[in-house]
């Protein structure tokens, strides 16, 4: 059973807990994760959102499974699913080991992300591809029922799969 968390202003709690737990039980059901999701202002970054590490609660950092990640407020509905699903994507690159820090460097298979321009880094790429499908994959969940039909029918649960 993994753990959500959320902090912030701007947001839908109802909606980045839904769309969280949704991933977390589709592709690390066995795990045992905890994700905060800290809801802020970004803006002045030039960024929408960020995955990393919890390292005040990681203790093994080969595959870790605390992580904080922040998105920035007030977005619409499509463009927070879209970057929440992005960095649940990074969020998966580091429980599947793809991407790691080694010799205070981050790294994609081993290769420092630094040898690349920001647009061309390969756990980037993957994250900008499986945004999409996700986003696809998790409005279409249910058998086709619109997640607000699931979210308001079952009590903010996702029925578990046959």
């Amino acid at each position: 059973m993994s753990d959500i968390y959320t902090a912030g202003y701007g947001y839908s709690k109802k909606l980045c807990k839904d769309a969280t737990a949704w991933f977390l039980k589709e592709f690390f059901p066995k795990h045992k994760i905890t994700v905060t999701v800290l809801h802020r202002g970004l803006k002045s970054e030039k960024a929408l959102g960020y995955c990393d590490v919890h390292y005040e609660m990681e203790d093994y950092m080969h595959r870790p499974r605390n992580f904080i990640i922040e998105i920035d407020t007030n977005l619409d509905k499509e463009t927070y699913l879209t970057t929440l699903f992005h960095e649940l994507t990074h969020m998966a690159q580091w429980i599947r080991g793809d991407l790691r820090q080694r010799y205070g460097k981050l790294c994609y298979s081993k290769e420092p992300v630094e040898k690349w321009d920001y647009m061309d880094q390969p756990h980037e790429i993957e994250a900008r591809k499986e945004e999409t499908r996700l986003l696809e994959k998790y409005m279409k969940a249910d058998d086709g029922m619109p997640v607000e039909t699931v979210a308001t029918i079952w009590d903010n649960r996702l029925r578990s799969r046959v």
